[in-house]
């Protein structure tokens, strides 16, 4: 096992790393940015280091800084977490070559993955259902054409894309040209690359996710499916799994060839295809080469430790189990809790005064808050997890209820008002029944 692990991010997935390496017996480094020198897991790390101001591109996001804490403190691998530099092929190389394990899959993967012509070109060799879409790249002289063969209507999407950005729905012929030259545009500003491709646009699509988890050596399992439906300007708001109401037949294809694409492709590490669900079909969108936030829904069916395995798999141990020993059991449901506004979703800042923790059966709270916190401006919202499982869909749900109205968080504004009054007691979201569209319709948002 390793002996001492550096984590290269902050907040509640730092805190998370942290814990499951206190388990494994596994000496931890925290890094942090002069804003977050009171973060929970900097006070309980073995060592910590500031590693450059509150900008996270001079701090978390800065490379040499990470590999010269790991460096000094003699850490042996770097844990990404996820966001940041978790998707980052460049940071993963210079960890490798700097001598360090890299905690997640190998570069060339990453790469692979982060490209998303790439990517469907290589679920579609391993029998992964994608979207029909565009054979390769989309010009200005194949454009009107694919979008022909393809039906109407079509989205253009920025190949390195991601976030929601670098991306156009296209209704009508006359428009296909227009609208390819504002997205190469969008792209090559958001991301330095204007390649662009072109897919059907699925009109009231699901959004279901596979987790796997891969030894690096050929040998992969997936740990079940979960449902991120629940959505606003494509950031996931509600996660559950499994996902309610699929086919046990679809399901299991689905997860099959998931498995597949893995073992095709000796993946390391834990990683999720995203697919779009319509009609019973699933279509692959994207991989995400990394743990994901709403992990703990998938670790709360299975009783697999997803960080765990990913500290097993660095440490050349491969994985804990086989696919024959996970059993899916029950469901669980998590709300992502975040420092915003209820109704403007604006972010709101500022010193907690007094924080609550909800409890009971099957209640997890991942959140690296606490009474006196100062939740700072420069990062993302997201302030913890509440996670509710239950045997049944319907006890997880009433669970998730009589948590959300347990929860305290004074001082600053919050999002579990929306949880609470409107998601949660959403007819359409009880009855499982929601499309990716669905939550900002009910807010009366555009999509």
């Amino acid at each position: 096992m390793l002996e001492k692990v550096l984590i290269a991010n902050r907040g509640e997935i730092a805190l998370r790393v942290l814990r499951a390496c206190k388990e494994l017996g596994i000496r931890t480094v925290a890094v942090y940015s002069k804003a977050d020198r009171d973060l929970l897991h900097v006070r309980l790390a073995d060592e910590a280091l500031c590693i450059g101001p509150a900008s996270s591109r001079e701090s978390y996001l800065n490379i040499p800084s990470i590999i010269a804490a790991a460096e000094a403190t003699q850490a042996q691998a770097i844990h990404p977490g996820y966001g940041f530099l978790a998707e980052n092929a460049d940071f993963a190389e210079a960890v490798e070559e700097s001598g360090f394990i890299f905690i997640g899959p190998r570069a060339d993967t990453i790469r692979q993955m982060g490209n998303k012509v790439a990517a469907i070109e290589a679920m579609k060799a391993a029998g992964v259902p994608t979207v029909p879409g565009s054979d390769g790249a989309v010009t200005s002289e194949n454009a009107e054409a694919m979008a022909a063969r393809i039906g109407l209507p079509v989205i253009i999407k920025a190949a390195a894309g991601g976030g929601g950005r670098g991306m156009r729905v296209v209704n009508d012929a006359a428009a296909v040209l227009d609208s390819l030259a504002v997205t190469q545009a969008e792209a090559k500003a958001a991301f330095g690359d204007d390649t662009v491709y072109m897919e059907k646009f699925l009109q009231k699509p699901r959004h279901v996710e596979v987790q796997v988890i891969g030894d690096g050596a050929g040998k992969a399992v997936h740990l079940g499916d979960r449902d991120c439906s629940l959505q606003r300007r494509h950031q996931k708001v509600v996660e559950e799994a499994p996902a309610p109401g699929i086919p046990e037949e679809a399901r299991q294809a689905v997860l099959n060839s998931c498995v597949r694409a893995c073992e095709l492709m000796r993946y390391r590490g834990a990683g999720t295809f995203e697919f779009l669900y319509e009609d019973g079909r699933f279509y692959f969108i994207e991989m995400n080469t990394r743990v994901q936030v709403e992990h703990p829904v998938s670790e709360m069916v299975t009783g697999i430790d997803i960080i765990k395995e990913q500290l097993r798999i660095a440490s050349g141990l491969g994985l804990s189990c086989t696919q024959d020993d996970i059993v899916i059991r029950g469901h669980a449901i998590e709300c992502r809790i975040n420092a915003e506004d209820p109704k403007t979703f604006l972010p709101c800042p500022g010193k907690i005064e007094y924080f609550h923790a909800p409890g009971g059966p099957g209640i997890r709270m991942d959140s690296h808050i606490y009474a006196g916190y100062t939740v700072p401006p420069h990062y993302d919202s997201l302030i913890g997890k509440l996670i509710a499982y239950g045997p049944t869909r319907a006890i997880a749900l009433q669970r998730m209820r009589n948590a959300l109205d347990e929860i305290v968080v004074d001082g600053i504004r919050s999002n579990i008002p929306l949880h609470r009054e409107q998601i949660l007691k959403d007819a359409a979201f009880n009855e499982g029944a929601v499309d990716i569209h669905y939550l900002e319709k009910k807010l009366g948002m555009s999509h």
